[in-house]
């Protein structure tokens, strides 16, 4: 075979794949939201006996009375100009609400999700490199029963132990409300919001890796090339880290690539546990509140983070293993 394809003409290309695909998300999520049943007009009046001129003034309003092909095709329309629409319960542009919201989810989902790598890694070579042993023994139960618990259920125990009982950490929120902070000290004060939240949302995660790493490992290490390696002299450091998990990483990659969506739908949960002010609990409100173009625009972001995640994905198989370029 030839050289193979160069990456930045490999990126192009799976850039160029992934448009065509978003622009299908855009109307499938449309769709779905639309024939969902409920009326959003209905959930804004509540117990209010309107008359029906005004909820017809309301439904012209917010262009709920035009028929479903002509609704998509403004809307796509108003997408590819960057505008995802009104909320009608926050009466603001859902463009702002989302990048309001956009940076707390970020925060929280990158702390959780760096920790769970790391600490899944560690934990998923140190099991590999003794197999069979106590240490081997104990993460695999562990991880076992990590990846069964529920985030939800894990935050309110974390809630319980380490804010009401104990009273170390605080329970909600994500900055404190009776202090004001500045500088390290407001670094500070978000450190210690985070804490509890982010370990809900990264223990299964944490045993997701640490599982996959070590079943990668464990046949990684009996390849030739690592027995070769360890014939030459080569430090057990190296031999384990640059021979054994570079080769291995792949499948760590994927799992934390595709539960990268996972992940995201579980600040839903754990941001209302805790009442962090993220995409997550914005997604809980607009259910509540049948607010459509606040769920389309999340469900839009989405969608695009887990299209840009899938991609980055991809790159990182073609920097680890150049035969995904061929």
């Amino acid at each position: 075979m030839g050289g193979g394809t160069p990456l930045w003409r490999y990126i192009a290309g799976r850039f160029v794949q992934a448009i065509p695909l978003l622009l299908g998300i855009i109307v499938l999520n449309f769709l779905l939201i639309s024939l969902a049943p409920g009326d959003p007009v209905t959930v804004l009046l509540g117990e209010y006996p309107a008359p029906p001129e005004y909820v017809a003034q309301l439904r012209e309003q917010f262009g709920l009375d035009r028929p479903l092909p002509v609704r998509l095709g403004r809307y796509v329309a108003s997408v590819l100009r960057g505008d995802l629409g009104f909320s009608f319960a926050y009466r603001l542009p859902v463009v702002r609400l989302v990048i309001e919201r956009l940076g707390n989810t970020l925060i929280l989902m990158g702390t959780a999700m760096t920790a769970a790598a790391i600490a899944g890694v560690l934990l998923g070579v140190s099991a590999a490199r003794r197999p069979r042993s106590r240490l081997d023994a104990t993460a695999t139960g562990a991880s076992l029963i990590g990846y069964s618990i529920p985030e939800f259920w894990l935050g309110q125990l974390l809630v319980l132990l380490f804010a009401v009982t104990l009273a170390w950490l605080p329970a909600q929120g994500i900055r404190s409300t009776r202090e004001t902070y500045t500088g390290l000290a407001a670094a500070a004060d978000l450190a210690r919001h985070l804490i509890l939240p982010a370990a809900a949302l990264s223990f299964r995660y944490v045993a997701l890796i640490a599982r996959i790493t070590r079943a990668s490992m464990l046949e990684v290490m009996h390849q030739d090339y690592v027995l070769a390696a360890r014939a030459r002299g080569a430090d057990e450091g190296r031999v384990l880290w640059r021979h054994g998990m570079r080769n291995a990483a792949i499948p760590v990659v994927t799992v934390i690539g595709y539960n990268f969506a996972f992940i995201l739908a579980g600040s839903a949960l754990v941001e209302t546990v805790f009442g962090w002010p993220g995409v997550g609990r914005l997604i809980f409100d607009a259910i509540l509140q049948r607010d459509t173009p606040v769920l389309l625009g999340v469900l839009l972001l989405v969608s695009a983070t887990v299209v840009v995640v899938n991609l980055m994905t991809d790159v990182a198989y073609a920097y680890l293993d150049p035969r995904v370029r061929y």
